[in-house]
């Protein structure tokens, strides 16, 4: 299981998550107003306003505004005042603040909590705001900025929020989009007209710009651990910069394309998908393209970026048709996603070609399987329990037994992202144990309490946003989860006959090429297909890019949606095939 480790100092996902509250004072001196208050988290300060109000029925309401972020109005989900002690909940975040109000209701001095860390928070009743708006600055760099620096093939954008706090200091907060990264707190934020510096400690970067006479534009340069001096120039704008995607298909295209539907294998499930058809009567050879794992659509698209889409229209231009389609429960595919294991899918996939082999424009007798990650594992399936199958081209196909598979990794992952061999051990720890409660507990409902225990004892709930906590346990509960936890690909791999090509990436951490592409390559030859090709390309990661580091959150950075080379490779290789060669 893959998870993303941040500080607790940037407490970057409090600020992202809002919820509707009710409250309920406990005494009838309530504190009202608008208190300033400052979090320092490790060697960022987070500026944060705390409103309270009376409701309607005399009952407190508080509210929060991050002002590094320009996120304003978070409200708690519940509020209670007694004895002089005010409390707080947060709970969408597992957020929790208590501190004693002085009698002149001046002063709040309490203590933060989140997870399993604490933080001293004092607030100060404030008797001005901060300005929100525009023609309120105080600086002339306040507001919204877009920028973007490309270095290593990726283009990383960022949106920069500039403001000033109670005391007309300079305060900033930086956003990674590409990385998905919110409200990276700024230190040492100074205008010294017109040279513009502020430092983003949690990455060690430093920014330093000119802002030009206009005001609507900062020239300068970002450093950080890995790069100096790196182009980086800022434009005014409330809106994000766009993705760029060159490779893309745009059309008109030079082949027939038609939305198609067929039945899925479970009931109720209906699938949709695309088939791209070459000009001419045909019949023509296929291809049936088989996504990865997660909620993949036909084009299994990621950050806009769309491969099997640049894939399909490649093929289609050399003469082979292509069948794409929605998983269960995708896009426009019917289905429950949720009670779907490997098997099912593979059902589906089944599905699929036999739709195929139905059209009249396809030639039955060549049709082949092109299957990413997941559906490197469904293709090998499907070909080993059929005769019908006349190519394979598998892309980063694991050859371990799932737990192996995402125990690798997670520590592939966490070792590029920097984590140190303790923090390692109890990142694979933790993952391990979570596995084992899996495997004894077969009731869904006690396994995700169970499992929540687990990651409130390991402190990882204060490492991990409540929405991606959900996510990750309504993963770790799945039917999917628990039978590709041990399930084994190798026995399909040794049963196929057919003509197989199988790519690696050499940077790929999810299905790494070191451990897999040896087994992958023993497993054809134990199996004795001597028509199967087994390569290792170089600089790629699991998307089959070029890469820096190769760790998922570079895929969005990363422009190229396909390698050229991969491309060029398996399209010529297909094209023989199809062709009899």
């Amino acid at each position: 299981m893959h998870r993303n480790f941040r500080r607790f100092a940037l407490l970057n996902f409090f600020f992202l998550f809002a919820a509707s509250f009710s409250m309920a004072a406990q005494s009838p001196s309530l504190p009202q107003g608008t208190y300033a208050g400052t979090l320092q988290a490790g060697e960022a300060d987070l500026h944060l306003l705390l409103h309270l109000s009376k409701n309607t029925d005399g009952s407190l309401r508080a509210t929060l505004d991050s002002l590094e972020q320009g996120v304003f109005s978070i409200e708690a989900t519940s509020v209670s005042f007694a004895n002089y002690t005010l409390k707080l909940e947060v709970t969408s975040v597992g957020a929790r603040f208590a501190g004693k109000v002085s009698p002149d209701h001046e002063i709040i001095d309490g203590e933060w909590w989140q997870g399993s860390a604490s933080l001293p928070l004092k607030f100060h009743r404030e008797t001005r705001l901060v300005a929100r708006k525009p023609g309120d600055a105080v600086f002339p760099v306040e507001g919204l900025w877009q920028g973007a620096i490309e270095t290593h093939g990726m283009r990383l954008r960022f949106q920069l929020h500039v403001f000033h706090d109670s005391e007309d200091h300079l305060i900033a907060a930086l956003d990674s989009l590409d990385q998905g990264v919110s409200g990276l707190p700024a230190n040492h934020v100074s205008l010294q007209d017109p040279v513009f510096h502020f430092e983003i400690p949690s990455v060690a970067g430093v920014y330093e710009g000119t802002l030009n006479a206009g005001k609507n534009e900062i020239t300068g340069k970002w450093s950080q651990t890995s790069a100096d001096n790196v182009p980086l120039n800022f434009k005014r704008s409330d809106q994000t910069l766009e993705l760029r995607r060159p490779q893309t298909p745009q059309p008109p295209f030079p082949y027939h394309e038609e939305e198609v539907t067929f039945a899925g294998a479970g009931q109720g499930v209906t699938l949709s998908g695309t088939l791209t058809l070459p000009k001419g009567t045909g019949p023509f050879p296929a291809a049936l393209m088989i996504a990865g794992s997660g909620p993949q659509d036909r084009d299994e698209a990621i950050a806009k970026h769309r491969p099997f889409l640049v894939i399909a229209d490649a093929l289609t231009r050399k003469s082979v048709a292509v069948l794409r389609y929605d998983k269960r429960g995708i896009g426009k595919s019917t289905g429950n996603p949720d009670a779907a294991t490997t098997l099912d899918l593979a059902a589906d996939a089944r599905a699929a070609l036999d739709y195929l082999k139905s059209r009249k424009e396809i030639d039955p007798s060549h049709i082949g399987l092109l299957g990413h990650s997941e559906g490197a594992i469904i293709a090998p399936y499907l070909a080993g329990h059929s005769t019908d199958v006349a190519w394979l081209v598998l892309l980063a196909p694991p050859a371990t037994k799932g737990e192996d598979t995402l125990l690798n990794q997670s520590e592939l992952i966490g070792r590029a992202g920097g984590l140190n061999d303790d923090q390692l051990d109890a990142s694979l720890g933790f993952d391990q144990a979570a596995y084992t409660l899996v495997r004894e507990e077969k009731d869904p409902v006690i396994l995700s309490r169970k499992l929540l225990t687990l990651v409130k004892s390991s402190g990882l709930d204060s490492a991990l946003p409540p929405a991606a906590l959900e996510t990750q346990l309504r993963m770790l509960t799945s039917p999917w989860f628990r039978f590709f936890l041990d399930y084994d690909p190798l026995p399909n791999l040794k049963a196929v006959k057919c003509p197989v090509l199988a790519l690696y990436g050499q940077k790929d951490l999810q299905v790494s090429s070191k451990v897999n592409l040896p087994l992958a390559r023993k497993a054809f030859e134990d199996g004795g297909d001597t028509q199967a090709e087994v390569k290792q390309l170089p600089e790629l990661n699991h998307m089959f890019q070029h890469a820096y580091m190769g760790t998922p959150s570079e895929y969005a950075a990363i422009e190229e949606t396909f390698s050229p080379e991969a491309l060029r490779l398996l399209v010529d290789w297909i094209a023989a095939r199809a062709s009899g060669k």
